[in-house]
């Protein structure tokens, strides 16, 4: 994984590739599915939810571009692989997901894996974690629409980095938020970012 999908596709910073290669990606997913896990594609994890697929775990991490004793948050944590590659890579990491199962479970997981930088909190990650902030990195694994939500961008630090795929027109993409501009990397496909009032973005 780390060579051919990962490095091979421009993944060349090495702690998180190191993270990549250490942290069991098949703990995180269903025992059924462990077999597949490795594969450059999302898995499915239950609640409508998915482990995003292995290249844009890293490329979001790598995008952060974090100097190793940032706090970070992670919105949309899912089963909490991505918090868990970050930890690898940032002194701390605040991880919120909305669906109470999957919190818990990526909480019980991550403490079992001894990763204990990371705080995996249930609630809504679409207003972030103010109490926490400001952050030097927030990554979002799931789409806005237009734009991400204001209190996220509210709560970057000077010169820290928010990585997140956005949807406008119809049209996905990954783009990294910074002091004001924005910088388009891919073309991503992700489940919806969601508010208990429905999707959610700065734009909607």
């Amino acid at each position: 994984m780390v060579e051919r999908q990962l490095r091979a596709r421009g993944i060349d910073d090495e702690r998180v590739l190191a993270a990549m290669a250490t942290v069991p990606r098949e703990r995180f997913v269903p025992a059924g599915s462990a077999r597949v896990a490795y594969r450059d594609r999302a898995v499915a994890i239950g609640e409508g939810q998915t482990v995003t697929q292995p290249w844009l775990v890293a490329a979001m991490a790598m995008l952060l571009e974090l100097a190793g004793t940032e706090r970070v948050l992670d919105v949309g944590a899912g089963s909490g692989y991505s918090a868990a590659i970050l930890s690898c890579c940032c002194g701390e990491v605040i991880a919120v997901e909305r669906h109470a199962v999957l919190a818990d479970r990526a909480r019980t997981l991550l403490v079992a894996l001894g990763l204990d930088n990371i705080e995996v909190r249930h609630g809504d990650g679409t207003r972030g974690a103010p109490d926490a902030a400001p952050f030097g990195g927030i990554s979002v694994a799931a789409a806005a629409e237009g734009s991400p939500p204001a209190a996220l961008l509210d709560q970057l630090a000077p010169g820290a980095a928010l990585v997140c795929p956005v949807r406008r027109g119809g049209d996905e993409r990954l783009i990294r938020f910074r002091d004001g501009g924005e910088e388009e990397i891919a073309p991503v496909r992700f489940v919806p970012l969601v508010t208990d009032d429905g999707p959610a973005g700065a734009g909607r």
